[in-house]
């Protein structure tokens, strides 16, 4: 039961929804922008988070945040498709890949890929192909439309400015169907948190390798990218390596302790590098 009164706004414009936002903050009442929504509902029925909300924002139908298709030469994801839509789409097979073991399919109708990336559960799985292929975020603010690259904005999350939100994601068209791999290993089940994600990308230079929990965020590492494109050494020393080179502590919880995630990264790296003839 959600026990929080809250003033619902649905603007059908992207300038409107910022000028809203502007209104109520001025006005106190904390507003959030509210996309698929799976997280702020949840949230508030167990008094969790947004205590303060006195207004929810919904921007899922504003039409720029609902194009999907190829621009030029890259293919635009709006901020309000869902990750059950981008399971259906065969354009970018390594996102598809991913938010096809995101959550329930239920769930995945209603999760926005925006959503999914910027919201407070750390795995943001669908996070992992856009850091591989340096996507650009198209975020609206009062100033209008800019293009941010993704590496810009995130450092262990994506860091919105207050008031801002993601219209639009774009990615290279060169990027879309190289040779990858996604590989994903769960406490039960096919569906569920992580215990790791582990996603790699072949380009002409090197592979690209990012992961979902292994530590307390998701990431990709410039370091261990080097370290894993290493020809002169064993994949046991490059394993050794990829440990000390890790961003944060290993996680230990109930999905999985620090030695059996250390156990997993083995095999998933061991697999990952043989798929893409990395030895």
């Amino acid at each position: 039961m959600i026990t929080n009164n809250f003033e619902y706004h649905q603007p059908f414009t992207a300038a409107k929804a910022i000028e809203l936002f502007q209104q109520l903050d001025k006005e106190g009442k904390s507003p959030v922008y509210f996309n698929g929504g799976t997280e702020i509902i949840t949230m508030l029925r167990i008094n969790a988070f947004y205590n303060n909300t006195q207004a929810v924002i919904n921007i899922r139908n504003i039409p720029e945040c609902n194009a999907i298709g190829f621009q030029g030469d890259h293919f635009i994801i709006g901020g309000s498709i869902t990750l059950a839509h981008l399971e259906e789409r065969e354009e970018f097979p390594l996102l598809r890949k991913n938010c096809g073991r995101i959550a329930d399919h239920t769930s995945r109708e209603k999760i926005t890929i925006a959503g999914n990336i910027c919201g407070s559960i750390m795995y943001k799985e669908a996070i992992l192909p856009l850091l591989l292929t340096d996507a650009t975020l198209l975020i609206m603010s009062e100033l209008g439309i800019r293009e941010v690259p993704i590496h810009e904005i995130f450092d262990n999350k994506i860091n919105l400015d207050h008031g801002t939100f993601i219209v639009q994601i774009a990615i290279k068209k060169s990027y879309l169907n190289l040779q990858f791999v996604s590989k994903k290993i769960t406490k039960i089940g096919r569906i569920g948190y992580p215990v790791l994600t582990v996603n790699g990308l072949q380009t002409e230079e090197k592979v690209r390798f990012a992961f979902s929990g292994l530590c307390a965020f998701p990431f990709r590492s410039y370091a261990i990218e080097k370290i894993l494109n290493s020809v002169a050494d064993s994949f046991e020393e490059k394993l050794s390596a990829v440990i000390k080179a890790l961003p944060a502590p290993i996680l230990d919880d109930a999905h999985g302790s620090s030695a059996y995630r250390e156990f997993v990264l083995r095999y998933l790296l061991e697999e990952s590098l043989t798929k893409l003839k990395v030895r």
